[in-house]
């Protein structure tokens, strides 16, 4: 098992492989299934966040993750933690009230949402995805918390693409990225 940070991080980064041109021409897709697959990796990565926030963000009372990879570690850390976990999904797919909003992603357009009593205004959240490209998606989850009127603390990622300078667009939430690219 992997005991020091620096050896934590290299089996992440030995878990993450890339797919030129998908989804479409031009996208190098990260994959971060075979982190999921291998025990070992996935809780290097959980180990990795809960350090970040205990020592960052020991006040943190809810861990919001973002869909679709957000839910495979969000929960995960919550438990951890000892502290809630609560979804951002696309727009459709939450039963009861919810509130929403609109974004653009890197290929496309998309619409976020959250359940109406999912966040309490005040609450201090962490937001939580696999990855940060151009930051349309973790944006639109910064814009619904500041709709329900929680204290985004920061976003944790597991993977950074730095040159699309998505960090750059939430720069009112700070970023804690474990691997960059």
């Amino acid at each position: 098992m992997a005991s020091s940070r620096s050896e934590k991080l290299d089996l992440i980064v030995q878990n993450i492989r890339t797919f030129p041109d998908f989804p479409i021409k031009g996208i190098p897709f990260k994959d971060i299934c075979p982190i999921l697959k291998d025990p070992r990796a996935l809780a290097a990565v959980i180990d990795l966040f809960e350090e970040h926030v205990r020592q960052k963000h020991p006040q943190a009372e809810l861990i919001v993750g973002l869909d679709a990879r957000g839910f495979l570690f969000g929960p995960l850390l919550a438990q951890r933690l000892g502290i809630g976990f609560a979804l951002v999904r696309k727009k459709g797919k939450l039963p009861g009230p919810t509130v929403s909003v609109a974004y653009s992603l890197e290929y496309g357009a998309a619409e976020a949402e959250i359940q109406e009593d999912a966040v309490e205004p005040g609450q201090k959240v962490l937001l939580i995805d696999d990855l940060l490209a151009t930051g349309g998606t973790l944006g639109a989850a910064c814009e619904l918390m500041k709709k329900k009127q929680a204290d985004v603390l920061g976003c944790l990622v597991v993977i950074e693409v730095n040159y699309l300078k998505g960090a750059e667009r939430l720069k009112s939430c700070p970023v804690f990225s474990l691997v960059q690219y």
